[in-house]
Formats: structure tokens, sequence, C-alpha cells
């Protein structure tokens, strides 16, 4: 296991957000002072979100309105993930199934309700039904390709548990017999892209998340040790379920303060 005698000797440290520094509008319990405390160790810190119902810009004001110590440049969202995909396509034509602030990332793009060449899936909250599914089916089937912003199965709000988008993409790909482009956690090339913003390696750098499959499974498979904090969306059962086995499990961030 991961000792913190072991983190205190990595050079960066990858943080997903919510669930493990903040749930719903409130940051959790010590975790200013813990990022506070690792970059005054010398620590590189990058967060890596799939959360998609947010612009960039509107991510980064929450997240500082809460008091967390956190520069825009230090955020890697699947939704800025996949413009940076995008740009490496030149300048395809997109149809975008993103809230409305989360389109605004995509402005560059040419956009199309008929024939696009990719469809961009992420959240947008209680406006799916059948015909929305069953008009993206008729485009993949017609040639367009689907990229999911992510697959999760479930997120923590302050109500609780609610159903992710994982349902709808897994629906779409069964139906139309199209695999779909994974760009956020837990694809290997998110946490690749991480890891070259801070210029370090896979062995240098530490997984901290909630989510023991898309944080913790996708960072090992991307050569990166996963470490699973038990807030947000933390379950024992799903744990003692799964296949991942986490390299430490910590009740919060906040015992990172003894780094």
């Amino acid at each position: 296991m991961l000792s913190m005698s072991d983190i205190s000797k990595l050079k960066g440290i990858l943080f997903d957000l919510d669930g493990v520094l903040y749930v719903g509008n409130e940051a959790l319990p010590g975790a200013a002072e813990t990022l506070e405390h690792l970059r005054s160790k010398g620590k590189t810190c990058r967060f890596l979100t799939n959360t998609t119902t947010k612009s960039l810009d509107e991510l980064h004001r929450k997240i500082v309105g809460m008091g967390l110590p956190v520069e825009k440049s230090e955020i890697l969202s699947a939704p800025q993930a996949a413009v940076r995909y995008l740009r490496l396509k030149g300048s395809p034509v997109c149809h975008l199934v993103l809230s409305e602030s989360t389109s605004s990332d995509f402005e560059e793009f040419p956009t199309s309700d008929t024939n696009p060449v990719f469809i961009v899936l992420g959240d947008i909250g209680d406006l799916w039904d059948y015909q929305l599914l069953n008009r993206l089916f008729t485009m993949l089937i017609s040639g367009s390709t689907l990229i999911a912003l992510h697959k999760g199965r479930y997120w923590r709000t302050e109500e609780g548990l609610c159903m992710d988008i994982g349902a709808f993409v897994t629906a779409l790909e069964y139906s139309s017999g199209k695999a779909a482009v994974m760009i956020g956690k837990p694809s290997r090339t998110f946490f690749e892209t991480a890891l070259g913003d801070m210029g370090i390696g896979s062995s240098e750098a530490v997984m901290i998340g909630d989510d023991i499959e898309s944080d913790v499974g996708g960072a090992q498979r991307s050569g990166v040790r996963g470490i699973l904090v038990k807030t947000g969306k933390y379950r024992e059962e799903l744990v003692a379920s799964s296949t991942v086995t986490p390299d430490a499990v910590i009740s919060s961030v906040a015992d990172l303060l003894s780094v």
C-alpha cells in the first residue's frame, strides 16, 4: 500500500474535484488547507473532472468561490479535452448535446442538427427523452461519430446519488453498433494529457478520487497510482465488488496534511 511517506516523494498530485474537494457548492473540510499545504511542499497539482454541466470559466468561478486555491490553467475538464481532440481533426462539423454553458466552450466549431461529423455528448439534466436518443441514433447510423465526454454511472449531489450519462452512451452504442470515442476519465489519454501539462512521468504522480473505477482504475491503467477517498460517491459495497484495488484508501483529502 502507498504510504504518506511515499506520497511525500512524488512530484505531482492529480485530484478529482466533485466529491473530493467539494460536494455541491460546499468545500469539504480541510480541502483548501490541504491544497495550500501540498503547494508549500512543492507539489504540482492538476484537477481532473468529468463535469460537463459548466464551461471552464464557470467551473473555475465556482471553485474559487468556495475558497479553494485552484488556478484555471490547472483544471483539465472533459469538455476541454474534447476541444483539444476536435482541434486535431481540423474544424469538423459537430452536433452538441451539452448544457448551454458548456456549449460555449465549443463555439469555434461549426454545428449541424442533421449531418454532423461528430456528436459531442455530455450532461443535459432532465432533457433526455426517447425522441432525442432516437434522433442521435439516426445520426450515428448515417455516419456520425459519437464523442462521449465521459461514461459515468452516477454522481453525488447534495440530494444523494443521481444517474449519470453513461447509460445513455451505452444505449446509443448498443443500438448503433458503434463505439463512442471516450474523452474524460477513465480514458488513458485524459490522464496522459494531465501528466504532459505537469511535465512529469506516470510514476511521479498519484491520483486522488472518490470513484474507484473512473478515478482509481483509470489512473492505474495509465501507470499512475490511485488513492480512493471516502467522501463523495464512495460506497463500501461498491469497493468490495470492484476488481480495482486502490493503492491506498483515505478518509478525506485532509489526511494529506500529514504528507
